[in-house]
């Protein structure tokens, strides 16, 4: 769906016509989830992992911007909107916060090593009344990192969660 849309927003805008080369849809979107999961600007990701399609960075930016108001306008959210919002919505409602913190007062999380930093910073709100939380992972088995993971995220945890026991 988040592709059909894409492709729907690239042809509205003429991208697909202007320019022989431009991204194609699948690439589209993996440079917008990337940039979400990362928690990087787009330019910061068409630079680092995309630098073939700089050129396009304007019109990438257009085109993200654009898929933003259609999914607002649709009422559609995608896998990364799930993650952003749910942590949005832990950040600005201490009282939904809480209240699910209260009602899971256990938290595991198994292949840690696989989060990325929203994911990560989704546990520690959900544990904020009582941070009992264990998590599973290998940090040589990560295999996430398209989506963002962060094995960095397995080395922090006894910083966000002091007093943590390694096993």
């Amino acid at each position: 769906d988040a592709e059909d849309a894409l492709s729907l927003l690239r042809a509205e805008g003429g991208f697909s016509k202007q320019h022989r080369r431009f991204p194609r849809k699948q690439t589209i979107r993996r440079m917008f989830s990337r940039s979400i999961n990362c928690v990087r600007t787009l330019a910061d990701v068409i630079e680092r992992d995309h630098p073939h399609f700089a050129t396009f960075t304007p019109e990438l930016s257009e085109l993200f911007e654009a898929y933003a108001r259609y999914k607002l306008a649709h009422q559609m959210v995608d896998y990364d909107d799930l993650l952003l919002l749910t942590k949005k919505l832990l950040e600005r409602e201490p009282e939904v916060r809480r209240a699910l913190s209260e009602r899971y007062r256990y938290i595991l999380v198994d292949e840690y090593q696989d989060t990325n930093r929203i994911q990560a910073d989704i546990v520690r709100l959900l544990a904020e009344t009582h941070d009992n939380v264990t998590v599973v992972g290998d940090d040589a088995q990560s295999i996430y990192a398209f989506r963002g993971a962060a094995v960095r995220n397995m080395h922090e945890f006894p910083e966000r969660f002091p007093g943590t026991t390694r096993v």
